[in-house]
Order: structure tokens, then sequence, then C-alpha cells
């Protein structure tokens, strides 16, 4: 929309445009809509408008069970499946005062790395093509069903896995899947120097990304955004080292945060392929500490109805794009009273109001793709 106002001696005076990026097709990454106003080529202010995709699902786990709850954890995030379910059973656990095996811990950390890693191949590859360059989605797809061979085969889904229960997982894992697992990493690490020269060492990508979209460490702060993009701002900041979950602090000589100080759209690219490094490597050392571990169970066996005790816990993993959270609330019922989901993704896109503004509307697909996030994970 554009308003043209006639002015004194007949001059034409331009106000400013309104413009509304989206809301797109569900297809595409998913249906976010941006109302921007524009001084000419340039953003004067930026407005995220949310809740396309709604589903509830904070209001839909007060009707469901400590069971089926897990498939609604699931999906918000479509590419950090694994992660999700993570974050939930752990709460109900926490409720329960239940201890996990010690092989389910072991396997439950090795599969939310992998997780981790299929998450950032996504957007390693999607990401220059929305700057212009196609051939880096095949190579992430290529490693892609690499990992996703090996996820399926243990869980039995490709990207929804169901693969977390209350008390650890659904099933032990296929006879041979570890050395299968060991296959699959060592590919897709002989593969990862790819994205460094076709990426990276492209000019025109770092022209695109380098000094664009800079976020500050104070905004970090003041919208919680966390995670890779959190880190590029130099923050310094990951659960996995500052609060330890399931096996994460045995692997504090492996686990290595990654950060920058620029804040820019090529620091957050930089933070993500760095981080995907390092969850090969914690993958792999999985790997070694589970070949140790004697032959044993891998859940609790739980009653027919679970019911949690009254009370509430919160409880927060580091999931690939940042923190997720579950506020659980139980009235003693096999059913939570409340359980709240606090997103990455959610936090991480109110930072768009305060980056964009000032910049040119030919930055805003490089600043927008550099905040890597899934639109289910905003809208719940």
């Amino acid at each position: 929309m554009t308003e043209t106002v006639i002015g004194i001696g007949g001059a034409a005076e331009s106000t400013d445009m309104v413009l509304n990026i989206g809301p797109q097709h569900p297809s595409t990454h998913g249906v976010l809509r941006l109302r921007l106003v524009l001084d000419g080529e340039r953003i004067v202010s930026a407005e995220p408008v949310i809740g396309y995709m709604h589903r509830g699902a904070e209001k839909l786990f007060e009707a469901r069970d400590y069971r089926q709850i897990i498939m609604l954890a699931n999906r918000h995030d479509w590419l950090s499946a694994f992660s999700n379910e993570l974050g939930v059973v752990m709460a109900v656990e926490r409720m329960l005062g239940m201890e996990v095996p010690e092989r389910a811990v072991w396997l439950r950390t090795l599969l939310a790395e992998l997780n981790r890693v299929l998450n950032h191949l996504m957007f390693l590859g999607s990401y220059p093509l929305e700057l212009g360059g196609i051939t880096p989605m095949f190579y992430a797809f290529r490693e892609r069903e690499e990992l996703q061979a090996v996820m399926e085969e243990v869980s039995g889904g490709r990207m929804h896995y169901m693969f977390n229960r209350v008390g650890g997982l659904k099933e032990d894992i296929p006879l041979g899947w570890p050395e299968r697992v060991r296959t699959a990493l060592a590919r897709v690490r002989e593969r990862m120097p790819d994205y460094d020269g076709l990426i990276l060492g492209n000019e025109i990508f770092r022209g695109r990304t380098r000094d664009v979209g800079v976020l500050s460490a104070r905004a970090v702060h003041a919208y919680g955004v966390s995670g890779p993009i959190a880190r590029a701002s130099g923050v310094d900041f990951d659960l996995r080292r500052d609060e330890p979950y399931l096996a994460y602090g045995e692997l504090q000589d492996v686990l290595r945060v990654v950060t920058r100080e620029e804040g820019d759209c090529l620091a957050r690219f930089e933070c993500l392929l760095d981080q995907t490094h390092n969850s090969l490597d914690l993958a792999e050392a999985c790997l070694g500490h589970l070949a140790e571990l004697p032959p044993g169970p891998v859940n609790q066996r739980l009653p027919k109805v679970l019911k949690a005790p009254e009370g509430h816990t919160y409880a927060w993993t580091e999931n690939p794009l940042g923190l997720n959270g579950y506020y659980l609330v139980s009235k003693g019922e096999k059913t939570p009273y409340r359980l709240k989901l606090r997103s990455a993704s959610f936090n991480n896109i109110q930072a768009l109001t305060e980056l964009l503004p000032g910049t040119l509307v030919a930055d805003m697909v490089a600043i927008l793709g550099s905040l890597f996030f899934v639109v289910g994970d905003i809208d719940k």
C-alpha cells in the first residue's frame, strides 16, 4: 500500500510504504507474515505477525495423558523431533523422581546429537538457497539421508521419531546399529569440508552476509534469544555445559561451545557449521561409551495408568535452535493440569523488530534466513 500526498505547488510528497511479506504457503518453511514499513528501499519498522499455524498444543496437552502428550510435543519444531520429546519426558520423570537406566541416558544423548546434526544440515543447505545458491541444498540432503537412515532404523520414523518414553526409550537398539551409525558419521564427516569451500569460501555469500543484520548481545538478552544465534553475538551460554543433563556432564572434554563476536549473518552461519562439527564429535564419543557399557534395560516399567504427583517443575534442554523448556503443573491426575512450552524460535524471531529497521529490503531475506527458525516452533 502506497500513499502519495500532493504538497504545495503541486509537488508530490511520498509517505512510507507498508509492505506485507507473506503469509506464504505451508509447503515453504511455514506461514510467517512480516509487516514492513519502508522509506524507499530502507526498512523503517518491522512487525512479525505470527499465529497462522497455531494448533493450540498447550491446551491439547491438558486433554492427553503423559504418554500421549509426547506425540504433541514432538511436532512443534519438526526438524528437532527427538529433542522436543526429550524435554517433556524429562519434566515428567523429574515430577516422578524417576531414575533412567544408564544405557538409555547415553542413547538419548547420542540420538539428541544426531538430531542436532540433521537440524543444522537443513539450514546449512537452505540458507545459501535463499541467497541464490542451489547446490548446497543437494549436499545437505545427501548428508541428511545418511543420518536419517539410521534414525529411521532405530525408531521407525523419518521425522517424528516417537522414540522417547517416560522412564527411558521405546525399545533397545537393533543388532549392529552402532556400527552403522559409525559408518554414517564417517561419511558425513568426510564431506563436511565441502561446506567450507562451497559456501564460506564463496565471496558472493560472504558479501551478502558479512556485517549484515548485526544483533547485539544486549538485544539477545532483551529478547531472550538463545542457541547458535545468541552465541554468534558473543553470548557464551549452552545448557549442555552450564547446566548439564543426560550424559553431557561426562562429555565436557568433547563438548565445545562455539561463539562469535560479530553477531552478523555470517557469524550465525559459522556458528551453525562449527556446532555441526562438534555434534559429530559428541555422537562418536557417545558410541564409544556405549560400547563399554554392559547389556541392560533402556526403560523403566510403568504402571498401566501413569499419574504424576501434585506439584510443578520446569525442565529445559539445549535444543538445536536454542532453549526449549516445559513448565509442568500436575494436580495428581493422569493428564497435566498445565504444560507451558517455551520454544526457541518464538523468542528468536522477535529480534526481527530490532534487526530489520535501518536495513535495505535487499538484505531482508539474508537476515530472516539467518535466524534459523521453524514456524511451527513459533506458533506451537
